[in-house]
């Protein structure tokens, strides 16, 4: 076996498909949008070359910036949260009672479709049949908000739904790391008289790091090119005031008609994404990690 992965012929065999591959669905296509950003193009007929006017529009247009903030947000927002599922994924990993059975509910918002997801929420913000205008009106609340037709309101009720959606993937990663830590060493805390709260604060909590660094970039990431949910809930209403980078993206090619905007859309939401990846890991860098055995 050690002489057939020393053979580099063989070791590229089994590299070039993936690669392939990975060339075909990612790569090409970020080079084509690149591309169709610097054209005008209704997606059907012929493109017409333009340069970089799609893109120099884009920093003057306040609705695109407008949806970037919102992304921001959703963004900060989702960093935030995963304080609590950290803390969530601690208690669980602790060997409390029935923590098999908590893992599992947690799990569940996993298994739906955010199509699913978006009409499950959408029926309980209903502005008069909805669970949460009714809890309001049953504790003396005489007008309860229309949740998602209320500029001021819709974004934050967005974000719950979507962190809800999302919250068994971080809880089960942070278990996993957690579970991962030695035994030995919490329980060598305890003879030294360390409490819970330290022995998660100077034990538990470095020892997970590298893996907090990893969620809080596909947080990051995930939250600035959100779609699906917000799409069905809101399609960016009202008046744009849920409107995020890529339903401003959808919403200016397919219903604008205009690929290239669209495309230069993308093609910079990529180029935020990347600079803001390197930025999380700049900042969180650190020349030795923790090592245990």
């Amino acid at each position: 076996m050690d002489k057939v992965m020393s053979n580099k012929k063989i070791i590229a065999l089994y590299v070039f498909p993936a690669l392939l591959l990975i060339l075909a669905i990612v790569y090409i296509p970020i080079v084509l949008t690149g591309y169709y950003g610097l054209n005008k193009w209704n997606g059907i007929g012929a493109l017409t070359f333009i340069g970089f006017d799609n893109y120099k529009a884009l920093l003057t247009d306040q609705t695109f910036w407008n949806s970037a903030w919102h992304s921001l947000q959703l963004a900060l927002f989702s960093t935030l949260s995963l304080i609590i599922y950290l803390a969530i994924a601690m208690v669980l990993a602790a060997r409390i009672k029935g923590a098999n059975l908590f893992r599992k509910i947690y799990l569940i918002p996993m298994l739906l479709s955010s199509v699913a997801i978006a009409q499950l929420w959408l029926r309980i913000y209903h502005p008069t049949n909805g669970i949460v205008n009714s809890l309001l009106v049953s504790i003396g609340f005489a007008n309860p908000p229309a949740w998602l037709a209320e500029p001021t309101l819709v974004l934050f009720a967005l974000f719950i739904p979507i962190l809800w959606q999302y919250a068994g993937f971080y809880i089960l990663i942070y278990y996993a790391a957690l579970k991962n830590i030695p035994t030995s060493l919490e329980e060598a805390a305890k003879i030294d008289g360390a409490s819970a709260l330290q022995i998660a604060w100077k034990i538990k909590l470095p020892l997970a790091m590298e893996v907090i660094k990893v969620t809080i970039v596909l947080a990051v990431v995930g939250s600035l090119k959100y779609f699906d949910l917000i799409f069905v809930m809101t399609d960016g209403g009202p008046n744009g005031s849920s409107e995020v980078m890529a339903s401003y993206m959808y919403h200016q090619a397919f219903r604008a008609y205009d690929f290239g905007y669209g495309s230069a859309i993308g093609f910079f939401l990529l180029v935020i994404c990347l600079v803001i990846t390197w930025v999380i890991r700049k900042l969180t860098a650190t020349k030795d990690s923790i090592q245990y055995s």
